[in-house]
């Protein structure tokens, strides 16, 4: 009778460390085994929406609400114009998501307001010059319109925040590199395993990126981003610190730290998950189906023909 309970210890054990090593799973060169398919899709905004004030975490009912509140969020983002001005806006075509695990009301933990920090005097006159750039000038070349409408740029990072769709991503791992394959705008994000960076004579739209290893967390510093890149008002002097670490067998944690000190009055932070996931990653033809770019050309050709016959 006694080898019973102590089949049952055996058992229980086997598969406590089944599961630890499946949470860390290894690459050959020992360092915890990231690779696969993840998606880093999330309806939590990285800022918290004024309606939340001081309301840093939803309770569970408040979560389910919030997921479900499609139009609501649009409205949080663009104002009450997008929504009554948009036939998209509608939950037909808009994709369904979960807030992060801690149900917090901001991927931003660092304020704890979790709003993006004021920017700097220097920084806000220099956003304001582009802005007012664009206003007078929004359509004169391709070169006048976002790097998202050019199919440039987007949300893949860093940081690698949550796109509106298209929420999927793959990394793979060598022993000299760290490799991130985002399914939007099919970005490339190759992670230098090395200690220094390049010449700040060499400068990248998605800067240099840098990775260390500290103890099972995979560490990524990345610099030397050009004058185009303008990361929530961002300069050149734009350092990006990011930390994955697989906290389960199917999730990485993802920490992420803003420094710029010429841009922000202080740094700022923000966390969320990625979640392995079987769907499959598809080809993203934004050049190629990107009849958005001719249109809006078109336009303002058409609006300069009629401006000149006044």
């Amino acid at each position: 009778m006694r080898l019973i309970p102590t089949l049952g210890l055996l058992i229980l054990s086997a598969i406590t460390a089944a599961a630890q090593t499946s949470a860390t799973a290894r690459t050959p060169q020992g360092h915890p085994d990231f690779q696969g398919i993840w998606a880093n899709d999330t309806v939590t905004p990285l800022e918290r929406p004024r309606r939340f004030a001081d309301k840093d975490v939803l309770s569970e009912s408040e979560a389910t609400e919030y997921e479900k509140d499609v139009i609501g969020r649009w409205r949080d983002k663009f104002g009450d114009l997008e929504v009554t001005t948009s036939g998209e806006l509608d939950d037909a075509w808009q994709e369904y998501g979960r807030v992060v695990p801690t149900r917090r009301t901001s991927l931003i933990v660092d304020p704890v307001d979790g709003r993006i920090p004021a920017l700097t005097p220097r920084a806000k006159a220099l956003a304001d010059a582009r802005a007012e750039a664009t206003k007078m000038h929004p359509a004169d070349g391709p070169e006048d319109r976002p790097l998202a409408d050019r199919c440039l740029g987007g949300t893949t990072g860093p940081p690698m925040l949550p796109p509106p769709y298209s929420g999927i991503l793959q990394i793979v791992q060598t022993p000299q590199y760290t490799l991130v394959f985002n399914e939007m705008m099919n970005d490339v994000r190759i992670v230098r395993m090395a200690v220094e960076h390049r010449p700040t004579a060499i400068r990248q739209w998605l800067g240099d990126s840098i990775g260390r290893w500290d103890g099972d967390t995979l560490v990524i510093e990345t610099t030397n981003f050009t004058d185009k890149t303008h990361f929530r008002g961002s300069g050149t002097e734009l350092l990006v610190i990011e930390r994955l670490t697989r906290v389960s067998p199917d999730t990485i944690r993802y920490d992420f730290t803003i420094e710029d000190a010429a841009s922000f009055t202080r740094p700022w932070s923000g966390a969320l998950w990625l979640h392995r996931t079987d769907k499959r990653m598809y080809e993203y033809a934004c050049h190629e189906g990107n009849h958005s770019m001719t249109d809006i050309l078109r336009g303002a050709r058409a609006a300069d023909t009629k401006s000149e016959k006044r």
